[in-house]
């Protein structure tokens, strides 16, 4: 009973704040279903992107709030692709959040926030942990 109630509560929090567009790049297509569905569920704006050679024109073409970014990709890494959409210098520069299952040490931590990101998750991480931090993303800042 006091579980269904924190769950509603929790519920009823995600739904005060707004949602959010969010781009998943990543070559795993099982990784990408599951996060988008898990996503979209929590009433996010999704897009997908199953090449890294692409996320550029994806993240012109839907400039999302927050990009989910795998760091072992074919063709590109994230961490390229991280430097690339910083470079880019935009108005908005979307939130980038890496993604991985190989970078998981803390020394790793250093060099991927040191290319851009700014969050990291590993693949391992309970969908909570990124749905939360998805909340602080879409909270309003606090007046200081």
């Amino acid at each position: 009973m006091v579980a269904d109630f924190a769950a509603m509560q929790a519920k009823a929090r995600s739904a005060a704040l707004p949602a959010l567009s969010i781009l998943i790049a990543d070559d795993d297509a099982d990784t990408m279903l599951m996060l988008s569905e898990l996503l979209r569920d929590d009433g996010h704006a999704v897009h997908t992107c199953g090449n890294a050679s692409f996320v550029i024109e994806a993240l012109q073409r839907y400039a999302p709030d927050v990009c989910i970014l795998d760091i072992v990709m074919p063709r590109k890494t994230g961490f390229a692709l991280a430097r690339e959409i910083v470079a880019m210098k935009l108005a908005k520069r979307p939130v980038l959040i890496a993604m991985t299952g190989v970078f998981a040490q803390p020394a790793d931590k250093v060099a991927v926030l040191g290319a851009g990101f700014d969050h990291v998750m590993s693949k391992s991480s309970a969908p909570e942990e990124l749905l939360r931090l998805l909340e602080e993303i879409a909270a309003p800042p606090r007046a200081a």
